[in-house]
């Protein structure tokens, strides 16, 4: 049995990203996320920046106005400097800060990751937390096997976003 804790849990965490560089994923490119990844970064080089930090993957669900509910997946990433001319697809924002999250750290291979989502929803169902039902998944490290993931999960009592996304 090993040690350390493969998923650790906290609450009332501060998600703060500054410089971000947002392109929403439609849900017939789902399955480019690789590729759509990879012209962000290009477009990120074109533009003469960098990023500071890894990829975030926020994910929510809405229904739209003929009751069906379709997922929403944005990519961030934050840039060493603010763009200021910033072409359709992609959008910026100064900075998106979300308060009041529960907050898991996920340390185990990519294909568990579901879980980390499991246990923050497990925790806020015995803690009678009520959850947005958006999320915040950070890219903090990729080794061999392994991942580190921080995800966040915005609760209903939480501060709002200086801008929505």
């Amino acid at each position: 049995m090993s040690t350390t804790e493969k998923i650790i849990v906290k609450e009332n965490k501060i998600l703060k990203l500054s410089n971000v560089l947002v392109r929403e994923v439609s849900q017939n490119e789902l399955n480019d996320i690789n590729r759509i990844t990879h012209m962000m970064e290009s477009y990120i080089k074109v533009k003469g920046n960098s990023t500071t930090g890894p990829l975030i993957n926020y994910s929510s669900a809405e229904v739209d106005e003929s009751g069906q509910v379709k997922i929403v997946v944005k990519l961030m990433v934050q840039l060493k400097n603010p763009l200021y001319k910033v072409e359709t697809p992609y959008e910026m924002k100064p900075q998106i800060r979300i308060t009041n999250c529960l907050f898991a750290r996920f340390q185990e291979r990519q294909e568990n990751l579901q879980f980390a989502y499991s246990k923050l929803q497990l925790h806020a169902f015995e803690n009678d937390i009520k959850l947005k039902g958006d999320s915040y998944t950070v890219f903090v490290d990729q080794k061999e096997d392994n991942m580190v993931a921080d995800v966040f999960m915005e609760t209903v009592a939480g501060g709002e976003e200086l801008e929505s996304l």
